[in-house]
């Protein structure tokens, strides 16, 4: 895809180092699990960033680091993959962390958000101010579920759609949505162009349904929601009761770790150069596999 087929997109949300623990056995508590460990750049919003600049989109990262080598790290390496940053750096705050524990096709997080959490909304507004050509802003749900970076979180959206930017939000995790209610977060998004949850996340907000009928509830909030259903596809759901529904590629898995992140990047590019549904999920599917195929969130270099 040519950096000429859509606007510049906006990613707004996390950046941390991801501390990558690829498990050979299950988890063995109180004890000893052999692993292959490594450290890499990560969050949700980071990850998307880099996968939307290696599919030529233009791209910037709105987000918030701290003023220590993590964090001069992790703008350098996502300069270099081509993302523009427009990421603060805190004084006083570390850069946050992620221990991600993977097996087989499941993970699990520890975190420690850091600096993320001090994102401000007149950071997020000098953002949208200083990108004139943006005409989409995608916004990472972490930012929304944290009540100290809600608000940068709320004024993305509303300061999207008052330029006329088209808007999506992936729900990120089920935990958080859970502890957040699900009342109270479809009222962040409501009207948002497109809605991103995965079976789980889907389940907090919309119940035990199968994946269809999670997506046709959840589109009374977002116009368009698309279920990510991991080994086992996607569905697209939209206000047009157009339902299509897709295939994962069956690829060996080594990490999901950013897999969600690199489908999001994949269904962004191709829906926004204005592929169909049928092809948004292609592209989704093709980058969701690369992702799963390699160890870390980010595109191979």
């Amino acid at each position: 895809m040519g950096r000429g087929d859509t606007g510049r997109v906006l990613v707004v949300g996390d950046v941390v180092t991801d501390v990558v623990a690829v498990l050979s056995a299950p988890l063995a508590p109180g004890s000893d699990t052999p692993a292959a460990i490594r450290s890499t750049g990560g969050g949700q919003a980071a990850n998307t960033a880099s996968w939307l600049a290696a599919q030529g989109v233009p791209v910037t990262l709105v987000g918030a680091v701290g003023d220590d080598g993590a964090g001069r790290d992790r703008v350098a390496e996502l300069t270099a993959a081509g993302v523009d940053c427009a990421v603060e750096r805190v004084a006083g705050s570390a850069t946050g962390t992620v221990i991600v524990l993977t097996v087989g096709d499941e993970r699990t997080m520890v975190t420690e958000r850091g600096a993320n959490v001090r994102l401000a909304p007149g950071h997020v507004d000098a953002a949208l101010a200083g990108t004139p050509d943006a005409t989409h802003l995608h916004l990472s749900g972490y930012t929304l579920l944290d009540p100290e970076s809600r608000p940068a979180g709320l004024r993305a959206l509303a300061g999207a759609r008052e330029r006329g930017l088209t808007t999506s939000v992936d729900a990120a995790s089920a935990a958080p949505l859970r502890a957040v209610g699900t009342a109270a977060f479809l009222d962040w998004v409501r009207e948002v162009d497109l809605l991103l949850v995965n079976v789980d996340e889907a389940t907090v907000l919309a119940g035990g349904l199968e994946p269809a009928a999670q997506g046709r509830a959840l589109t009374a909030a977002a116009r368009r929601v698309v279920v990510k259903r991991g080994a086992a596809g996607a569905v697209w759901v939209d206000r047009d009761a157009t339902i299509v529904t897709s295939s994962a590629h069956r690829v060996a898995v080594r990490d999901v770790t950013g897999a969600g992140d690199a489908f999001a990047a994949g269904l962004l590019s191709a829906w926004l150069a204005g592929a169909t549904p049928d092809g948004a999920l292609a592209r989704a599917a093709d980058l969701g596999g690369a992702a799963v195929a390699q160890v870390g969130a980010r595109p191979a270099r």
